[in-house]
């Protein structure tokens, strides 16, 4: 058996981290309170957490850049990465470096003391090390899955967002709605702002902020938005304090990003951060925004768009988007998904907009076979769905097929996208090898 002592690089360590534990996700605070104890990471001035079924991204980033508008140094844990482990642990918008995860690492590793970690444990708590060491004013924690058992619970929190809650991880959650969101409710603090970025507010959050004493601000209860209807449009948000209209979409793109937005606007206001809520100021955060993998378009030869987009809410948000931008464009749908996930609720939406589609095994041990995805897919959509043996010759294959205005998307899973993306970006370098019809 490898022992941590003799790991040297990271691919060894998370290498070794995929061996913990028989199960991949372990839900529960014992452990890896058990472990933090021991390595008592100095807690910054502020943590907010991130928890939610969509959105938790792209309102981690925001969070980000609008604490880096106050010259704050802040670091960012999300999960899961695109392309590389470093995306998950960030200082002030640049990835840690392998040196200083390994670092981390041999920290956890001298202090488990044989208690049994998994590899999402491992790496939460490598990354409090991270910022420890980096000295970091803020920390935002995206909640991994749920929220009242999941790691980065045990690090106490100042207030946070719950973008929203769907079905969604329902074999570790629960098989309702009200079951997730009571996990997610979780997250919750007495005395404390916590935003809710829905108005369908499920009744277990309610009763959890009352129980405790939370101090929970919702969607169209507590704070509104107003927002024209065309795509582009100005919109506004008015909190209890504040009011601003005149305000540019987000850059991220899609239409949900102003719900995002506006969700940490109210968390701003309630955590007395005033001076941000000026209209120069919120324009010039969100239109500088990127995050990889969130309706993400690529140039390479074709027009290729990549959304990470893997459960019913997503695939509505992300179909609607498709809507207003590509209504007049042919799309073929390069598709891979994860065997717990729900196929028909990902597809349905995307059904009248997709014109073809291609399904690939996403590079997951989790991963659902592409033949029985494509299966799916096709009986679905009543028309066929080629089946390509490997993410790269999906990319080929539609770069066939597609006409110079077509667009391509790429959709259903991070395991998806992420690949997809390197080899986009490699192809983009060294110029793309055309396969010709029938070879």
């Amino acid at each position: 058996m490898t022992r941590s002592g003799s790991l040297r690089d990271l691919d060894q360590w998370l290498a070794w981290l995929a061996t913990l534990t028989p199960n991949e996700i372990q839900l529960g605070l014992e452990r890896v309170s058990e472990v933090l104890g021991r390595l008592d990471p100095k807690r910054p001035d502020l943590v907010l957490h991130v928890a939610g079924t969509n959105g938790k991204g792209s309102c981690v980033t925001m969070l980000e850049a609008f604490l880096r508008r106050r010259s704050l140094q802040v670091g960012c844990y999300t999960s899961p990465h695109l392309q590389k482990y470093n995306e998950r642990i960030r200082v002030n918008g640049t990835d840690c470096t392998d040196a200083e995860i390994v670092a981390a690492f041999e920290r956890v590793a001298a202090a488990r003391q044989g208690v049994p970690l998994t590899y999402f444990e491992f790496g939460t708590l490598a990354a409090l090390c991270v910022f420890e060491s980096r000295g970091v004013d803020a920390l935002v924690l995206e909640i991994g899955m749920g929220g009242r058992l999941d790691a980065v619970n045990a690090v106490d929190p100042d207030g946070g967002i719950i973008t929203n809650v769907s079905l969604d991880h329902c074999e570790w959650l629960g098989h309702d709605v009200e079951t997730i969101a009571a996990e997610k409710a979780g997250i919750l603090r007495p005395g404390r702002p916590f935003v809710f970025g829905s108005a369908n507010l499920p009744r277990s959050v309610e009763q959890r902020a009352a129980e405790i004493g939370a101090d929970l601000l919702v969607a169209g209860r507590d704070y509104h938005v107003e927002r024209g209807t065309q795509p582009g449009a100005l919109w506004g948000w008015s909190g209890r304090r504040s009011s601003i209209s005149g305000l540019l979409p987000p850059s991220l793109g899609a239409t949900v990003q102003i719900e995002n937005a506006a969700a940490v606007l109210t968390l701003l206001e309630a955590l007395g951060m005033h001076e941000l809520l000026q209209k120069d100021t919120i324009n010039a955060v969100l239109g500088s925004l990127s995050l990889a993998g969130r309706w993400q378009t690529v140039h390479s030869g074709r027009d290729w768009l990549l959304d990470v987009a893997h459960n019913a809410d997503s695939a509505r948000v992300l179909a609607e988007s498709l809507q207003a931008a590509y209504a007049t464009r042919r799309i073929i749908a390069i598709i891979g998904m994860l065997a717990d996930k729900d196929v028909d609720a990902v597809v349905q939406p995307l059904r009248p907009i997709v014109d073809s589609w291609i399904a690939v095994t996403a590079r997951s041990p989790r991963a659902k076979p592409a033949l029985e995805l494509a299966t799916t897919v096709a009986q679905i959509c009543n028309k066929p769905c080629l089946v390509a043996d490997s993410i790269e010759l999906a990319l080929d294959e539609a770069a066939l097929r597609a006409d110079t205005d077509d667009v391509t998307l790429v959709c259903g899973s991070f395991y998806v996208v992420g690949p997809a993306l390197d080899a986009l970006y490699s192809r983009r370098q060294s110029g793309p090898a055309h396969r010709k019809p029938g070879s």
